[in-house]
């Protein structure tokens, strides 16, 4: 059998690649190296993870937040166990290098289209929990998932990937690798990597000590290091090394002790070690994110460290934007390069958030000079525009694709509308296709989509709210291709069109009569 598309690595990125690709229509591998997908560092504490606004806005349109909540324990799982909030007298919005900024300090009405989701701002989630929901939809789709067979190699041709595993060689028109900051697929594929060495070996620990009361709880900034300590047992802490523990020899209990003592600064004793793992702040991107029928995404096309949890968000969004892209390629109705601007709508983005990584770690040295910075971005986040901005970057209000000038929402996420019905317009992209939706039943319009053809659905409704629009294209990946909150102009409307949808010149001019006549 020859599929449409192979993918290797069963993580969150490749599975929910997966389900957009099947989503339309395509027949999906996925090849894993693990057996078994468990694993305890994907459980609470480690496992932990925060989804942003644009990955719960796309679960939603999906219909997949409600699978993910559903599996979450009764008590609320992540969100209950991370709710420390509950104990203090402000509620964190989230923080940089540990600096908390307060949502008593935002202000979102500098966000003239942010709606907040059914999970608010952000949402937190363990990966097992996630996994599971992602698997649980790719196997209900007819997603072809195939656990301990890990690409190996592959060969591609002009029109066909080979790929090789322990067990046997699969065929596909199109390979995308999403197995890691490791990636087989970016090695085999000659995917060039450049980015910066790490300073520090991270550690993420879960131990019992001696004398708990030894270190104070919370996050601590220290002469040698930094460390975050959560009862009983949970650690976190980074050692100024140049990353050079990280993957090298086994973690043992006194070697724990040994850096726990010297970041710490205390002679707190380790009497039990249960779990560990090591990271590190290298921060690393493909220079490209295709090579002929081979693509890259989620960590196999950047790695940075896990400060500020945005990896995970990062990645997610790599394949909502590329399922759509590599469905209309493979059916041969996308426009002239559509593809490619896959890569260069998410590799800038990419790049932003490594600086975001880099920054927090020029923060968090041990020296005066990092300290003295310190205390000016603590004033900063405190105040209210400071807030905000660092709230429109942790939750990713602010993101925002360039496709050029226009309106101020081209290139943003589409704001969850409810129409006079209650439809909301995340529910309108299920089906994953695009949306034009129309508030004043614009004859013009209604004539251009009659020739979207299945590439969009059209939506002639007022909304409760318009936010002051009067119209807008929606692509199948929620992000805004065109609005107006004026009377449409047909013209931009059928040039949008014609970029995401692949319309020709031929039918813009018979929109444009039509327009002319109306």
């Amino acid at each position: 059998m020859i599929y449409d598309v192979a993918i290797a690595g069963a993580g969150p990125v490749g599975l929910f690649l997966a389900c957009e690709l099947r989503l339309a229509g395509l027949s999906v591998l996925v090849l894993e190296q693990a057996h078994d997908p468990s694993s305890p560092l994907k459980r609470l504490p480690f496992g932990m993870r925060g989804l942003t606004v644009p990955t719960i806005e796309a679960f939603t349109r999906r219909g997949l937040l409600d699978d993910i909540t559903a599996l979450q324990p009764p008590n609320g799982g992540a969100n209950t166990a991370t709710a420390h909030w509950t104990n203090q007298p402000r509620r964190p919005g989230g923080h940089f290098a540990g600096i908390q900024f307060y949502h008593d300090k935002i202000d979102t009405s500098t966000w003239p289209y942010y709606q907040p989701g059914p999970a608010g701002s952000n949402m937190a989630i363990d990966l097992e929990t996630l996994e599971s929901a992602l698997a649980a939809r790719a196997n209900a789709t007819g997603v072809d998932i195939r656990r301990g067979m890990g690409v190996e190699s592959f060969e591609a041709s002009d029109d066909l990937v080979i790929m090789r595993t322990a067990g046997e060689n699969f065929h596909a028109h199109w390979l995308v690798g999403c197995d890691g900051g490791r990636s087989t697929v970016r090695k085999a594929g000659g995917f060039a990597f450049a980015g910066t060495e790490p300073e520090f070996t991270g550690y993420s620990v879960d131990v019992e000590l001696a004398d708990p009361d030894m270190l104070p709880v919370g996050r601590h900034y220290t002469p040698t290091g930094m460390y975050t300590y959560a009862r009983p047992g949970t650690i976190g802490m980074v050692d100024f090394d140049g990353g050079a523990f990280h993957r090298t020899q086994p973690i043992t209990l006194d070697h724990v002790q040994t850096v726990l003592r010297r970041v710490s600064c205390t002679n707190v004793t380790v009497t039990s070690l249960r779990l560990a793992t090591t990271w590190t702040d290298r921060a690393y991107q493909a220079t490209s994110y295709r090579r002929g029928r081979v693509l890259l995404a989620g960590d196999a096309a950047h790695v940075h460290s896990p400060l500020g949890g945005q990896g995970l968000n990062l990645g997610l969004g790599d394949a909502m934007n590329l399922g759509w892209k590599l469905a209309a390629t493979l059916r041969g109705d996308a426009p002239d390069g559509l593809l490619d601007t896959y890569a260069s709508e998410r590799m800038p983005i990419a790049a932003q958030v490594l600086d975001w990584s880099r920054a927090q770690v020029a923060l968090m040295r041990p020296s005066k000079s990092s300290r003295a910075l310190e205390a000016i971005i603590r004033d900063l986040i405190d105040t209210r525009d400071g807030a905000t901005y660092f709230a429109s970057r942790v939750w990713g209000v602010g993101l925002r694709h360039d496709l050029g000038d226009g309106h101020s929402l081209v290139g943003c996420s589409a704001p969850d509308l409810e129409l006079i019905d209650g439809t909301r317009l995340g529910a309108l992209l299920r089906t994953g296709r695009g949306l034009l939706l129309d508030f004043g039943a614009d004859a013009p319009l209604q004539n251009l989509a009659a020739r979207l053809d299945d590439h969009a659905i059209y939506v002639a409704s007022d909304a409760k709210d318009r936010m002051g629009l009067s119209a807008l294209l929606v692509r199948p990946d929620g992000v805004v291709a065109w609005a107006t909150d004026i009377a449409p102009n047909l013209d931009e409307a059928a040039q949008a069109a014609s970029r995401w949808f692949g319309r020709s010149a031929r039918q813009q001019e018979s929109d444009q009569a039509a327009y002319d006549m109306a």
